[in-house]
Protein backbone atom coordinates (compact mmCIF):
# COMPACT_ATOMS: atom_id res chain seq x y z
CA UNK A 1 0.00 0.00 0.00
CA UNK A 2 1.23 3.46 -0.74
CA UNK A 3 2.95 5.67 1.42
CA UNK A 4 4.08 9.15 1.97
CA UNK A 5 6.60 11.37 3.75
CA UNK A 6 4.74 14.62 5.25
CA UNK A 7 6.68 17.15 5.74
CA UNK A 8 5.63 20.81 6.94
CA UNK A 9 8.40 23.35 6.38
CA UNK A 10 8.98 26.40 8.49
CA UNK A 11 9.76 29.57 6.57
CA UNK A 12 13.76 30.38 6.37
CA UNK A 13 16.27 32.40 4.65
CA UNK A 14 18.01 31.02 1.32
CA UNK A 15 21.15 29.42 1.74
CA UNK A 16 22.95 27.41 -0.45
CA UNK A 17 22.97 24.33 1.64
CA UNK A 18 19.40 24.20 1.18
CA UNK A 19 19.69 24.39 -2.92
CA UNK A 20 22.22 21.30 -2.48
CA UNK A 21 20.00 19.72 -0.12
CA UNK A 22 17.14 20.09 -2.93
CA UNK A 23 19.72 19.17 -5.68
CA UNK A 24 20.26 15.64 -4.13
CA UNK A 25 17.37 14.54 -2.48
CA UNK A 26 15.52 12.79 -5.70
CA UNK A 27 18.75 10.40 -6.17
CA UNK A 28 18.31 9.19 -2.61
CA UNK A 29 14.63 8.85 -3.23
CA UNK A 30 15.23 7.05 -6.66
CA UNK A 31 16.45 3.73 -4.98
CA UNK A 32 12.88 3.53 -3.06
CA UNK A 33 10.68 4.26 -5.51
CA UNK A 34 10.16 7.77 -3.76
CA UNK A 35 8.49 10.74 -6.07
CA UNK A 36 7.54 14.03 -5.21
CA UNK A 37 3.79 14.93 -5.08
CA UNK A 38 4.12 18.22 -3.41
CA UNK A 39 6.64 20.43 -2.99
CA UNK A 40 7.51 23.33 -1.04
CA UNK A 41 3.64 24.46 -1.86
CA UNK A 42 2.06 27.78 -0.34
CA UNK A 43 -0.83 25.95 1.18
CA UNK A 44 -4.79 27.70 1.38
CA UNK A 45 -5.04 27.39 5.25
CA UNK A 46 -8.81 26.51 5.44
CA UNK A 47 -8.77 26.25 9.70
CA UNK A 48 -6.15 26.47 11.83
CA UNK A 49 -2.70 28.07 11.30
CA UNK A 50 -0.26 26.67 8.84
CA UNK A 51 2.90 28.66 8.82
CA UNK A 52 5.29 27.83 5.98
CA UNK A 53 4.84 25.21 3.13
CA UNK A 54 4.35 21.64 2.50
CA UNK A 55 5.92 18.64 1.14
CA UNK A 56 4.70 15.32 0.32
CA UNK A 57 7.04 12.12 -1.16
CA UNK A 58 5.19 9.11 -2.30
CA UNK A 59 6.49 5.68 -1.84
CA UNK A 60 5.52 2.45 -3.03
CA UNK A 61 4.53 1.22 0.90
CA UNK A 62 5.74 2.16 4.33
CA UNK A 63 8.74 -0.25 4.53
CA UNK A 64 10.46 1.57 1.25
CA UNK A 65 9.37 5.57 2.98
CA UNK A 66 11.04 3.94 6.13
CA UNK A 67 14.52 2.65 4.14
CA UNK A 68 14.46 6.09 2.40
CA UNK A 69 15.09 8.07 5.83
CA UNK A 70 16.95 5.79 7.51
CA UNK A 71 19.36 4.96 4.39
CA UNK A 72 23.04 6.60 4.26
CA UNK A 73 22.35 8.68 1.52
CA UNK A 74 19.34 10.65 3.12
CA UNK A 75 21.23 10.83 6.68
CA UNK A 76 23.76 12.60 4.59
CA UNK A 77 22.18 15.47 3.22
CA UNK A 78 19.31 15.93 5.70
CA UNK A 79 21.45 18.19 8.38
CA UNK A 80 22.05 20.67 5.01
CA UNK A 81 18.11 21.25 5.22
CA UNK A 82 17.57 20.83 8.85
CA UNK A 83 20.72 23.07 9.81
CA UNK A 84 18.64 26.33 8.15
CA UNK A 85 14.96 24.84 8.11
CA UNK A 86 12.95 23.86 11.04
CA UNK A 87 9.95 21.86 10.37
CA UNK A 88 8.06 18.39 10.92
CA UNK A 89 8.44 15.33 8.61
CA UNK A 90 6.00 12.09 9.34
CA UNK A 91 5.92 8.80 7.53
CA UNK A 92 1.97 7.71 6.98
CA UNK A 93 0.28 4.79 5.29
CA UNK A 94 -2.03 5.75 2.57
CA UNK A 95 -5.41 3.72 2.34
CA UNK A 96 -6.64 0.95 -0.08
CA UNK A 97 -7.80 2.12 -3.60
CA UNK A 98 -11.19 0.94 -2.39
CA UNK A 99 -10.83 2.43 1.06
CA UNK A 100 -14.77 4.13 1.99
CA UNK A 101 -15.17 5.75 5.07
CA UNK A 102 -18.55 5.24 5.59
CA UNK A 103 -17.29 1.38 5.84
CA UNK A 104 -15.09 3.39 8.77
CA UNK A 105 -17.93 4.82 10.60
CA UNK A 106 -20.23 1.87 10.45
CA UNK A 107 -17.36 0.07 12.06
CA UNK A 108 -17.06 2.77 14.78
CA UNK A 109 -20.52 2.69 15.18
CA UNK A 110 -21.14 -0.96 16.34
CA UNK A 111 -17.78 -1.39 18.42
CA UNK A 112 -18.67 1.62 20.37
CA UNK A 113 -22.22 2.04 20.50
CA UNK A 114 -22.49 5.42 19.22
CA UNK A 115 -25.77 6.36 18.11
Amino acid sequence: MTAYAIAHLRPAAPHPEIARYIEEIQATMDPFGGRFRVHNAEVEVREGEWPGALVVLEFPDIERARAWYDSPAYQEILPLRARHIEGDLVLVPGVADDYDATRTAAGMRARGGWQ
